[in-house]
């Protein structure tokens, strides 16, 4: 069942600092080649790095202090970005649900680490423009989030305000006030 791993899905801090297989890293980035996208764009574009490399670095660079003290015991991390503009019948579009769409694509990404045992965390808390220069994005493509992905790790080891977030029971708006039938 799909829902089980839906909602075993969390953003995870503590990480074990052990890389993570390119092989099962690329199953991750693989399921979110098959997301829905408008007019069949697929809009994403994914850019990663396994620790204890110089992209490892650089992109750990990117992110905000906050995040960098947990993202760098991650086994890899990766930026994902959206198309901004396609090109139809020789005539040039915005492509004004490229977020939407790569939104989409992260969550099976999100959800295909959880079916194959690894822990991740998507962060929005990154400077965009030297993401933009690490990954050598041209002008047409927007950074939309950076992904930790690894192996869980010694809780014990967090900072507290970390541990307090991340032992905190995982919660979500109750169903009735998000849905609504007209």
């Amino acid at each position: 069942m799909i829902l089980e791993p839906i909602t075993k899905r969390r953003s995870h801090f503590s990480f074990s600092g052990e890389p993570v297989a390119q092989e099962k890293l690329l199953e991750i980035i693989e399921a979110a080649t098959h997301a829905p996208s408008g007019g069949n764009n697929q809009p994403w574009r994914y850019y990663y790095a396994l620790n204890g490399t110089s992209g490892f670095d650089a992109l750990l660079g990117c992110l905000d202090e906050g995040n960098q003290r947990y993202a760098d015991k991650a086994g890899a991390l990766i930026l994902s970005a959206a198309q901004m503009k396609y090109v139809y019948k020789d005539k040039e579009y915005k492509n004004s649900h490229a977020w939407h769409d790569t939104g989409l694509a992260n969550s099976l990404l999100l959800i295909q680490a959880v079916a194959i045992g690894l822990k991740s965390h998507p962060m929005g808390g990154f400077d965009p423009e030297k993401a933009r220069k690490v990954a050598n994005l041209g002008p047409d493509y927007d950074p939309v989030v950076m992904i930790a992905v690894g192996y869980p790790g010694n809780e014990a080891s967090l900072p507290a305000d970390i541990l307090k977030k991340q032992t905190a029971p995982r919660k979500r708006k109750p169903f009735e006030e998000i849905v609504k039938q007209l």
